[in-house]
């Protein structure tokens, strides 16, 4: 089989078992693209490259002026591809396995304090009922409290949410399934919060707009026949400028972080958070743990027997 072909069954394979989407499986390919084409320069193919080639691989990625992450993220698909010749008995051994890849500093999320949440989600629902307002301005202000709502609430993705079926929150029930990346179906919790403010928008949205008819919980007119992520963006800034909060502190994938640091501030399980954002891998929740070491100082500070003397 030509190099080509074990990267087609490469890629297959985290189709089938992984459920890896189309823009991951694009994205590895592209890597492993590049990194085959330098290999084959040195006259090597995956079955027979050695652990020194592939070192050389990522001196030239240094060379090209490669940032750390895109380096780790490239190196990543490397060892996941030596990994499978390896298990399907393509080559004997996987030339990634000693390899250490660039150090990487871990970026904390921006995350919002409760407290400017809270003066958040207070201004996005300011005037919805102030029958003098047009009708306009209170159906796009019921959209974006219940949007935000919902966000805090659940920890969606950004996609996820503007993208929601208008059947999606079954009456009586304070749970509702999401399919997110990957095709990939999991459960989220409703609060009471964002129940009411759906429903609240979604009456007004039926009272001012009977003729829709779209399937989307947020129809818009664009080609999607849903509300865009960007047209969401620029309305969450403006409320955080409302609610004297700095725009550039605030985004949908901010209270996305939010959400999950401020679950596992009250006490919530990492592997709870883990299920409820989505992420197949354990090791991309465990950036929130910078609360988690901030929880434990703060018990060790509050609980431990000897502290006062």
């Amino acid at each position: 089989m030509s190099s080509r072909g074990h990267l087609r069954a490469f890629l297959d394979m985290m189709a089938a078992e992984r459920g890896a989407s189309r823009n991951t499986l694009l994205a590895y390919e592209r890597d492993l693209d590049d990194y085959i084409a330098f290999i084959a320069g040195q006259g090597v193919d995956p079955l027979d490259v050695a652990t020194g080639q592939v070192r050389d691989y990522l001196g030239e990625l240094e060379r090209r002026g490669a940032k750390p992450a895109t380096a780790a993220r490239k190196l990543s698909a490397i060892r996941q591809f030596h990994g499978f010749l390896y298990r399907e008995g393509h080559r004997g051994d996987d030339p990634t396995a000693v390899l250490e890849g660039p150090r990487r500093r871990v970026r904390l999320p921006k995350v919002m304090s409760v407290a400017e949440v809270d003066r958040l989600l207070s201004q996005a629902a300011a005037g919805i009922d102030e029958g003098a307002r047009p009708a306009s301005q209170r159906l796009a202000a019921a959209r974006l409290s219940a949007l935000l709502e919902l966000l805090y609430a659940t920890g969606l993705r950004v996609s996820e949410l503007v993208s929601l079926q208008r059947t999606a929150m079954p009456a009586g029930k304070d749970t509702m399934v999401i399919r997110g990346k990957g095709n990939k179906e999991r459960l989220v919790v409703i609060t009471e919060a964002a129940r009411n403010a759906v429903a609240r928008y979604t009456a007004l949205r039926d009272m001012l707009m009977p003729q829709e008819r779209s399937r989307f919980l947020f129809p818009a007119d664009g080609e999607s026949g849903h509300l865009s992520r960007q047209v969401f963006a620029r309305d969450l800034k403006a409320a955080a400028a409302r609610a004297q909060i700095a725009p550039d502190r605030v985004s949908p994938h901010v209270l996305r972080h939010a959400f999950a640091s401020h679950l596992l501030q009250n006490g919530a399980d990492l592997r709870v958070i883990q299920q409820l954002l989505g992420h197949a891998d354990i090791a991309t929740t465990q950036i929130y743990t910078h609360v988690l070491d901030a929880r434990a100082a703060s018990m060790v500070r509050d609980l431990h027997p000897l502290q006062d003397e």
